[in-house]
């Protein structure tokens, strides 16, 4: 059986980022951090191939989505790079995956978790999906559900996996750092956060088989609500048809499915940020 593998890959989780200028396309350290993020990606590939996978794509999904250097990649690999993506840090997602890895997430805003946020730290203050409020690991989760492929594996923080747990029970998980505060925060070396993550991700694929792909249950219809940092981005939002007021800061709108719900999340966020 050919085993094709989805790799999505953020910075704030990967092991030795703790702060801005790590993470921030203009900050001292980001090719630093960037390295660090293309060798856990690698690491991944390692472990995926280890692990069964006979096809990997990995989707650079932090800010720009032009941070892991292509040519240090390993060649089993093939990278989408760059923005805009149509479905973000899951680009390139559909049904012929059968399983997706999540490498160096972070928690939701809000968390005590090193760099939280959702999406976009400066614009928005949470999403709630059907009265749920969600992250990135859930939403971008509840997206490869629909098309029924399981995330099996997470790596980054102490809360991240425990936000991950959450959602997905047996997630199988690589904790590469503890977080102390927003910008601090206990890591492992990188060689060894890689070989937890190498070996974990190896593991996860033999026994995709054991976890589900991620849902909501008995649900019917999508709703759901983006509460903004300010009324400016509530007001410029609120003159899509598509969206309804819910109050100064929100707006809601409703989906038939979690495909059009993340990208109608997509699109007000890509509205906000230009």
């Amino acid at each position: 059986m050919k085993v094709k593998v989805y790799i999505t890959v953020d910075m704030e989780g990967i092991a030795g980022v703790v702060h801005s200028e790590h993470t921030d396309r203009d900050g001292k350290e980001h090719d630093r951090a960037r390295m660090l993020m293309t060798e856990e990606a690698n690491a991944a590939i390692i472990g995926a191939v280890k692990g069964g996978a006979k096809e990997i794509v990995v989707n650079d999904s932090h800010d720009t989505m032009r941070n892991i250097y292509l040519e240090l990649l390993d060649p089993k690999a093939r990278l989408i790079i760059g923005s805009p993506k149509m479905l973000g840090m899951m680009e390139g997602m559909n049904s012929s995956y059968d399983a997706a890895l999540f490498i160096g997430y972070h928690t939701i805003k809000g968390t005590q978790e090193i760099l939280n946020h959702t999406y976009n730290d400066s614009t928005v203050n949470q999403i709630k999906i059907n009265n749920i409020p969600m992250g990135e690991f859930g939403i971008n989760s509840l997206l490869a559900g629909y098309y029924d492929v399981p995330v099996v594996f997470i790596s980054g923080c102490n809360l991240t996996i425990a936000e991950a747990k959450s959602h997905i029970a047996n997630i199988y998980y690589a904790e590469v750092k503890r977080t102390i505060h927003r910008t601090s925060a206990e890591n492992l070396h990188p060689t060894i956060a890689r070989k937890l993550i190498e070996k974990g991700v190896k593991e996860s694929l033999i026994n995709k088989h054991k976890i589900a792909s991620y849902c909501l249950e008995n649900v019917r219809a999508y709703e759901v609500v983006i509460s903004f940092s300010n009324t400016e981005y509530a007001d410029i939002v609120g003159t899509l048809a598509s969206g309804k007021r819910k109050d100064s800061l929100s707006i809601m709108c409703r989906a038939k499915n979690m495909l059009n719900a993340y990208k109608m999340i997509k699109s007000y966020l890509r509205i906000i940020d230009h």
